[in-house]
């Protein structure tokens, strides 16, 4: 079954368009050229509206380490924050390459590992980071969101099982995290 997973997350992957734009083995990022789903209004004053272009953030499952067998711990989370840090900044500098002229107005996506309302640690993460927090808006309604949900929490049994110890299926949620690309870039080029 894990293996069926891959195996479609590979297609969804072609599909949507997201590549791989770094071949180090810690990157934890890729990346999609795509639209922006609505309008945003980002806190350094900078309005995207629907449709603009986008630099989507996505998870590398594969390259997301395992935490060790008493699960998530300090050191673990260190390192995926190293690894996080240093993907950012491949992302930038991508992003500043003038062979991939992209005009993006924002960096961002929407992930469960925030959840909508969350004042812990996530959250206080993402904006030290630079980035701005959003509830989710899908077109699709909460019907849709099962969907994505149920992909998510597929994609973490598939690549890393024991992410999966205190996720719930029916209690995840997700969240939008946005920076525009001039902060994006003056933060991490």
């Amino acid at each position: 079954m894990r293996t069926l997973i891959r195996w479609f997350d590979v297609l969804l992957r072609r599909a949507g368009g997201v590549f791989e734009f770094c071949d180090e083995a810690d990157c934890l990022l890729r990346l999609q050229v795509a639209r922006a789903p609505h309008d945003l209004y980002l806190s350094d004053g900078t309005e995207v509206r629907a449709g603009d272009p986008v630099l989507m953030l996505h998870l590398w499952n594969e390259h997301i380490p395992p935490p060790g067998p008493s699960g998530p711990d300090l050191a673990w989370a260190a390192k995926i924050y190293r690894m996080f840090l240093r993907s950012l900044h491949a992302a930038a500098q991508w992003l500043a390459d003038e062979t991939h002229p992209t005009n993006v107005r924002a960096i961002g996506g929407a992930t469960v590992l925030i959840a909508p309302g969350d004042d812990g640690s996530g959250l206080r993460l993402m904006r030290h980071l630079g980035f701005d927090v959003f509830p989710y808006q899908t077109p699709l309604g909460r019907c849709g969101e099962f969907w994505e949900n149920l992909y998510a929490w597929w994609l973490m049994w598939a690549f890393n099982a024991a992410s999966l110890h205190h996720r719930r299926l029916l209690h995840l949620r997700r969240a939008e995290v946005w920076i525009s690309a001039d902060e994006f870039l003056r933060r991490y080029r």
